[in-house]
């Protein structure tokens, strides 16, 4: 085996939320017309996978180097039916949905898949913002009844935005993306979501979007009130039960990972060296626990990368 690094084929997603930034940002070549919102970068489910673009590896899926490479490729890590995390780029030119992710003491009960997430935010256009949890005081009830008058809005915490800034997404925490922002999420290998109210608007096929409303409201965390923007720790941004996310400026070259696992990057600013190959704003290249010795370096100042990593006890 002779992998240095990994790239895999983006998945775009039509939304009727999303934009064409991927384009202009990152220089994309979009599928078609639409109104793309997502990009999955790194996916192994049922209905979704990565596909690896070139090398040796060309043509094979995630899922099938996570049951056939396991130690290669991942080193000795969870050891779980599927590659535990799942990357996206968002590009939200319109608000999405006010929506939560189960918690995890609820999901044995009702079979549901928990999703804790992060989002860091890449791009940002003037007065952008983003929803999450409650303000302060606000009860249950209170929040039932908003439902049916359509004013959940006024109940939210509502952040501004701005580039290079991040926050925590915990399982039950209610949240919304506002239009302007573009977002690298690494989240949990989930995609069960509940939607609570959706600004009274159709979907790309003209009809109501479908809501999820007992299902939220035993998801939701009542007591989750006017949470902030991420705070570092020195490189590390988020450190949770599920991923491992760090932000590297490179002024010289460094080791991908002291331990023999594996490492996820992707570029924020500049152009970064890897190997052969140079990696530019919004490319993700995965680095395996082979290689996990190789060294990682600026093309260009200002280089910035996200590294995603995952350690034996996280899940």
């Amino acid at each position: 085996m002779n992998a240095e690094f990994l790239i895999f084929v983006p998945l775009y997603m039509e939304r009727v939320w999303g934009g064409r930034k991927m384009e202009t940002l990152f220089g994309r070549k979009l599928p078609g017309t639409g109104p793309f919102g997502e990009s999955w970068e790194l996916v192994d489910r049922d209905d979704a996978q990565s596909v690896v673009a070139e090398g040796e590896f060309k043509g094979f899926t995630l899922h099938d180097l996570w049951h056939n490479h396991r130690n290669e490729f991942f080193g000795e890590i969870y050891s779980g039916p599927r590659f535990p995390i799942l990357i996206k780029i968002l590009d939200a030119a319109e608000p999405l949905s006010v929506q939560v992710h189960p918690p995890v003491q609820r999901t044995p009960i009702f079979k549901e898949e928990p999703k804790t997430e992060m989002w860091y935010f890449a791009a940002t256009d003037e007065g952008s913002a983003i929803y999450v949890g409650l303000k302060n005081g606000v009860s249950k009830p209170e929040f039932e009844s908003s439902l049916s008058e359509g004013t959940v809005a006024d109940l939210l915490h509502r952040l501004p935005t701005a580039a290079d800034e991040f926050i925590f997404i915990p399982s039950g925490r209610l949240h919304a993306i506002d239009s302007g922002n573009v977002i690298f999420e690494i989240q949990q290998n989930s995609d069960t979501t509940y939607r609570v109210f959706d600004w009274g608007r159709v979907g790309l096929d003209g009809l109501p979007r479908k809501l999820h409303l007992i299902e939220s409201l035993r998801s939701i965390d009542f007591d989750d009130f006017e949470p902030q923007l991420g705070r570092t720790v020195g490189e590390n941004l988020v450190k949770c039960d599920y991923f491992t996310v760090d932000r590297w400026t490179l002024t010289w070259p460094r080791v991908t990972n002291d331990l023999p696992n594996f490492s996820v990057f992707q570029v924020i600013s500049g152009k970064v060296r890897f190997g052969s190959r140079t990696f530019n704003p919004g490319e993700l290249f995965f680095v395996p626990a082979c290689n996990h010795h190789a060294q990682i370096g600026p093309q260009s100042s200002k280089a910035q990368v996200l590294r995603t990593t995952l350690s034996a006890t996280q899940v």
